[in-house]
């Protein structure tokens, strides 16, 4: 997945992008941490069960410049994208999800489109 200036995830119809007032320090205060290559990763588990290691994850990747993003639900190992919003029995997941987005929304991490 290439980073891009807009992002949503799959069967979502919102839209996102960066704030323009974000700054390197604000990533860090609300999780991200720092890459090997720069870049700002964000990794968050929308399981309702703590502890569980097969959960579905929450994957927001900035670049170093701050410019374009992407971001990602997928397997607890990465390799495989879950469509939170395809499966009606993923309620509870979603809910998560949201939550979470609209924090970043809040804090002026990402805007709404």
């Amino acid at each position: 997945m290439a980073f891009e200036n807009e992002g949503s995830l799959k069967g979502s119809e919102k839209k996102y992008r960066l704030n323009s007032e974000a700054k390197r320090y604000t990533l860090r205060d609300h999780g991200f941490t720092e890459t090997k290559s720069g870049n700002f990763q964000l990794i968050r588990s929308l399981d309702t069960v703590v502890g569980n290691k097969q959960g579905v994850m929450l994957k927001i990747t900035v670049t170093k410049d701050l410019s374009s993003f992407k971001m990602s639900t997928t397997t607890a190992n990465g390799l495989k994208f879950v469509d939170v919003y395809g499966n009606k029995g993923m309620q509870a997941l979603r809910d998560n999800l949201e939550y979470i987005l609209e924090g970043l929304v809040s804090e002026k991490v990402l805007e709404e489109i």
